[in-house]
């Protein structure tokens, strides 16, 4: 994910509207993205809620 992250601030850097800021400004606006998105994913997995919203029993599981 991290690599996407990276992947995206090149490509808005080379397209963007981020290429209008200086390098240092856009390098920060995309550690901070990539710092957001990686508690976000970790505490979704601490969670327990990673696979599925729905309980066993909508599901399809047994009955």
């Amino acid at each position: 994910m991290l690599f996407l992250v990276g992947a995206l601030l090149v490509l808005g850097v080379v397209f963007g509207a981020v290429a209008h800021l200086p390098v240092p400004v856009g390098a920060a606006a995309g550690l901070v993205i990539a710092l957001w998105l990686g508690l976000f994913a970790a505490r979704e997995r601490l969670s327990g809620r990673g696979r599925s919203a729905l309980p066993h029993h909508e599901r399809g599981g047994l009955r």
